[in-house]
């Protein structure tokens, strides 16, 4: 349990939807656990118990409120400003890890043992990988159950479960109700509005994907939308689009904005892959940060206090596929953002694998490592020597030498990215910051960052833009997506 009482009881008083996701509230007298923002009746503090995570207030026999849906709350903003092995666990076990590989998996990804991994687990999070695992496959089976007239069998093995028999006893556990009982529950625009797919069919299943207020929605998409590859994304009327590949087949997601969260339609080749699609659609927006937190320590200092100001929230573009990430930054190297998307685009239609899922707009899933080390690098649509970059990047992560995901140490991978052929540091802290999501990641050679720190009156010389920055750790990364649009900011703020 969570030793910070008196904080925690205070968040849970005031109904601070800021601590959602940070710590679990749970009351022995009703047996029930919640957000700290639960709208209920806050209960006596004698009756009070806080947890770190739903899994471990799940072990501890307390069930899901089905009022404020605790598996729905955003995740822990503390596993996204951490990189060590408990938080690249957490991002692995969110990634489906351990439903596709096991707990055995997961240990060697990370290369540790199995029981000191469970070891280090439980003594901060207060349970294992294989209970944590368990509360995730729980909240993608009340997803399907709610928005899907699956049969009970099919919704087992897509919820990532081995039998019924277990699917029904974890439902049964976490949210005090049989799987027909919560379906029966199931809000009144879950029902009739959503098409109702059937396993492995492509259809649509609708979802609300929470954050942290204030989200900085818009310029996110904008900045997203901007970069989008004609065939593997498209941006058009405030929705993105974009194929996936995922570990069991193929997938196509809509994201939009709404007044309280985002709205993601998925449409999944095989319904096992619904887990890994959500994680990585939030990393993508990054909807498990803490904005208060960073907005904080940003706007103390005087350069930076206008822009967060005019856009609070703003938020760092991510990744739903760390290669294709990196594929991306190496092909985007000293050439515009029109002609990067060019040139992916060649390579998406040229190396890529066609949807598997009939789509008017979107044709391809983007080429793996495997495809494109096949691949000659001479008949790579750029320079010779960013087409011996992309073979070299390309045959590293084939080889299983180069492992770009949730799971990867951000130092490791920046020394292991600029020990290969045509990539420098700059390329290696992008690749970090969106595709592992560093946030403390920072680019002092950056064009654009020098440019607006310059107009801002830091000047451009290297020395002064990395000195000036200090004072934005560990939100680095965050200081540079306000530079990047600086000027729109001020502006906007004027």
């Amino acid at each position: 349990m969570i030793e910070d009482f008196e904080r925690c009881y205070r968040a849970v008083q005031s109904r601070d939807t800021r601590f959602d996701g940070w710590f679990f509230t749970a009351v022995t007298s009703t047996g029930i656990y919640c957000r700290p923002s639960c709208p209920a009746l806050t209960p006596k503090q004698a009756n009070v118990r806080f947890y770190p995570s739903a899994a471990a207030a799940q072990q501890a026999g307390f069930r899901a409120c089905l009022r404020c849906r605790p598996d729905a709350a955003p995740g822990s903003p503390e596993w996204n400003s951490r990189a060590d092995v408990v938080a690249r666990a957490m991002r692995l076990i969110a990634d489906g890890i351990v439903d596709r590989d096991g707990v055995a998996g997961l240990a060697a990804r990370l290369g540790y043992s199995q029981r000191h991994l469970n070891r280090l687990l439980v003594a901060e999070l207060g349970t294992g990988p294989l209970a944590l695992a368990r509360a995730q496959r729980a909240q993608t089976a009340r997803i399907l159950i709610e928005t899907t007239d699956l049969p009970v069998a099919n919704l087992a093995f897509a919820s990532g479960f081995t039998s019924v028999r277990q699917f029904n006893d974890t439902i049964r556990a976490v949210f005090a109700k049989t799987p027909t009982e919560l379906r029966r529950r199931r809000p009144r625009i879950a029902r009739g509005r959503e098409p109702s797919p059937s396993a492995g069919d492509g259809g649509a299943v609708g979802l609300r994907l929470a954050y942290r207020a204030p989200f900085a929605g818009r310029p996110l998409l904008d900045f997203i939308g901007r970069r989008a590859v004609p065939g593997i994304e498209s941006f058009a009327d405030g929705a993105y689009r974009r194929s996936l590949r995922l570990p069991h087949g193929d997938g196509v997601v809509t994201l939009a904005l709404d007044d309280d969260c985002v709205r993601a339609t998925l449409r999944l080749g095989d319904l096992r892959d619904l887990t890994t699609a959500v994680a990585r659609c939030r990393r993508l927006l990054d909807l498990d940060a803490d904005p208060v937190a960073v907005d904080a320590v940003l706007s103390s200092d005087p350069v930076l206090r206008r822009p967060v100001r005019a856009v609070p929230g703003r938020r760092v573009p991510g990744a739903v596929d760390g290669f294709e990430l990196a594929v991306r930054a190496v092909v985007g190297q000293q050439v515009s953002v029109r002609g990067a998307k060019t040139v992916a685009g060649r390579l998406a239609a040229t190396w890529g694998r066609r949807l598997s899922l009939p789509d008017d707009s979107l044709t391809h899933v983007f080429p793996g490592a495997d495809e494109l080390a096949a691949a000659d690098p001479g008949s790579f649509p750029m320079p010779r020597a960013r087409g011996r970059a992309l073979a070299a990047l390309a045959e590293s992560a084939a080889a299983g030498e180069l492992v770009i995901d949730p799971g990867s140490d951000p130092d490791g991978l920046r020394a292991r990215l600029v020990a290969l052929p045509g990539i420098g540091p700059w390329t290696a802290d992008y690749i970090a910051m969106r595709a592992l999501g560093d946030p403390d990641a920072f680019l002092p050679t950056d064009l654009g960052v020098r440019r607006a720190l310059a107009r801002l009156g830091v000047g451009e010389d290297p020395e002064a833009v990395v000195e000036r920055a200090e004072r934005w750790r560990p939100w680095r990364a965050y200081a540079m997506a306000h530079l990047w649009d600086q000027p729109n900011d001020l502006k906007e703020a004027a």
